[in-house]
């Protein structure tokens, strides 16, 4: 459930900390006190667009934050699969705000706009002042109808969707495969050339190393060649270090004799004398072999730039030059037997759409039987919420084709009065009728969710009297297995709070402040009063408000 909200230079609230309770939360105020900040507020820490205008004037920052406490085990669970951890039992979301960027963090760790949507769909579910309004577009109903088949239908959504891109894989290969004869014509003269060019290429893996290699070695031959020379002379030349060391040894030689450490010092000379003149056989033998050949750089060059073309052309190495090969032989081999290929991309059309077919009457079938027990549930919410005569049922219809979703169409059908014929809700439900319907949807999609926290944003537009009355009826069984938080402009909503909160906006040196308090139940009454009476509260009208919190108990807490 949702423990506290703190919000921070957001529009017209300076600071406000809020904690929620069990049940049922109401939120009340006057026409423009700012009930709609706080739905806003809370839409913004659950990771919905920040706009600019929403940051209070001369204001460095909002500051949106979101205490939730999760005992669910479920919900626990898909959290952790989401890479998210309750500390202490708690999911601290929130969202900074400033002129040019805004950042949301869950328990303290930055995260995205997506992720804290993610989570905010298994911790809280928000019905805006208008959705109800989706209800008169039909592909609305389908996603209304899937969400409350649930588990039994997402695994077979997936394999769904999966049939459908391979059925889609396989129709484009036919397309392509029914093209006309001047067209594969064409393309049989095209794979033919680039095939002929690797082939006669005939590339090696390596190759290219070899070449690049032997290359740069004859590019550089003479300064290769100039620097063994050099270092041949150095080394093996007059006055060079061969002559020098030994000039050195026999210098050393001729008084050994007389002083045993210098044999040492000898023999490690000798050694040296030894390995340079070694050095030198080989320096001089490498200038020997290493000779320049024109015509042998000349073809090495030539066989690099065609491996490099080939290289170039065909995916960047030699092993993708061999893969496109094979690839291209195995086209041509398709299209010199064009009917049997073609008959072989029909035949994997058929089986994919057999597959396709079999899985979408599948779902079809889940989403039929789920219908059944979707409407009912509804029929029975809409009961309570005064529609006495109503039917309610999905009506379903062939889409004529295949789609990601199967081949459904589904629609919501309503008759709100005896006698009358089921029709679609845009053809008879009023706006308020809308809102209550949506309000049943939502509670019976709850409690198969397990959602914990609902939030209605003024769901009682368009209704008023005995209906008010439902409303509120069904709004206090919902807080007795949810936490509800409700704004709402309707006396008999309100009368219903476990919690009452007071929304109202004040002027203090020129600026316009909201504020929100948490009502005592005299202060409860008085505000009923308001929205009984208006502006002007008489002793009749406290009377009355009086009257329908007691009511309100009663109904609550029956004896």
């Amino acid at each position: 459930m949702l423990e506290s909200l703190h919000v921070k230079n957001l529009a017209l609230l300076e600071e406000a900390e809020v904690e929620f309770s069990d049940g049922l939360n109401i939120l009340s105020g006057e026409t423009g006190a700012g009930k709609s900040i706080i739905i806003g507020s809370i839409n913004l820490a659950l990771g919905e667009k920040a706009p600019k205008e929403m940051l209070r004037d001369q204001a460095e920052y909002a500051l949106v934050e979101l205490v939730f406490r999760v005992e669910n085990e479920e919900q626990v669970k898909q959290l952790k699969e989401m890479d998210i951890y309750p500390e202490n039992g708690e999911i601290i979301m929130s969202r900074k705000i400033t002129a040019t960027r805004s950042v949301g963090k869950i328990n303290s760790e930055t995260v995205s706009a997506s992720c804290m949507r993610n989570v905010a769909s298994l911790l809280i579910d928000i019905h805006g002042q208008h959705e109800h309004q989706s209800l008169l577009h039909k592909r609305k109903h389908l996603e209304i109808l899937d969400e409350f088949a649930g588990e039994k239908l997402n695994g077979k959504k997936e394999s769904l969707k999966k049939c459908y891109q391979a059925y889609q894989n396989a129709l484009e290969k036919q397309q392509k495969a029914l093209q006309d004869g001047e067209g594969r014509a064409r393309e049989l003269s095209f794979l033919e050339y680039e095939i002929q060019e690797i082939r006669a290429a005939n590339p090696v893996p390596g190759e290219d190393e070899e070449l690049e290699l032997s290359y740069r070695k004859m590019a550089n031959n003479r300064k290769i060649m100039e620097a063994a020379g050099n270092a041949h002379e150095m080394t093996g030349g007059e006055s060079s270090a061969t002559e020098q060391i030994g000039r050195a040894l026999h210098e050393l030689q001729s008084a050994s004799e007389y002083d045993p450490q210098l044999g040492e010092l000898c023999g490690q000379l000798e050694e040296i004398d030894n390995l340079l003149n070694d050095f030198n056989r080989e320096l001089s033998g490498y200038m020997s072999d290493a000779e320049f050949d024109e015509e042998t750089f000349y073809e090495t060059e030539k066989r690099l730039d065609t491996i490099n073309h080939l290289k170039d052309k065909f995916g960047g190495s030699i092993e993708a030059v061999l893969r496109q090969v094979e690839e291209k032989e195995a086209r041509l081999a398709q299209l010199n037997d064009y009917e049997h290929y073609l008959q072989e991309v029909q035949q994997e059309l058929r089986e994919t759409e057999e597959k396709l077919s079999a899985i979408s009457k599948e779902v079809s079938q889940i989403r039929q039987k789920s219908a059944k027990k979707l409407t009912k549930q509804v029929k029975d919410a809409l009961v309570d919420l005064n529609f006495l005569d109503v039917k309610f049922v999905m009506e379903f219809s062939d889409a004529g084709k295949y789609t990601a979703n199967g081949t459904d169409e589904a629609e919501f059908l309503i008759s709100t009065n005896p006698g009358e014929p089921l029709k679609p809700l845009s053809k008879v439900a009023s706006g308020g009728e809308l809102s209550r319907i949506m309000l049943a949807i939502k509670t019976i999609l709850a409690e198969s969710d397990q959602i914990e926290t609902l939030i209605f944003d003024e769901i009682d537009a368009g209704i008023s009297g005995r209906t008010a009355q439902m409303v509120a009826e069904k709004m206090n069984v919902i807080g007795r297995r949810h936490q509800v938080i409700c704004i709402t402009h309707l006396p008999q909503i309100a009368a219903m709070a476990d919690s009452h909160f007071l929304i109202s906006k004040n002027v203090e040196k020129k600026a316009t402040f909201s504020s929100i308090e948490l009502l005592n139940e005299e202060e409860s009454v008085t505000e009923l009063a308001r929205m009984l009476g208006g502006v002007k509260i008489t002793d009749t009208v406290l009377e009355s408000a009086k009257e329908m919190k007691k009511l309100a108990i009663l109904h609550k807490y029956p004896e």
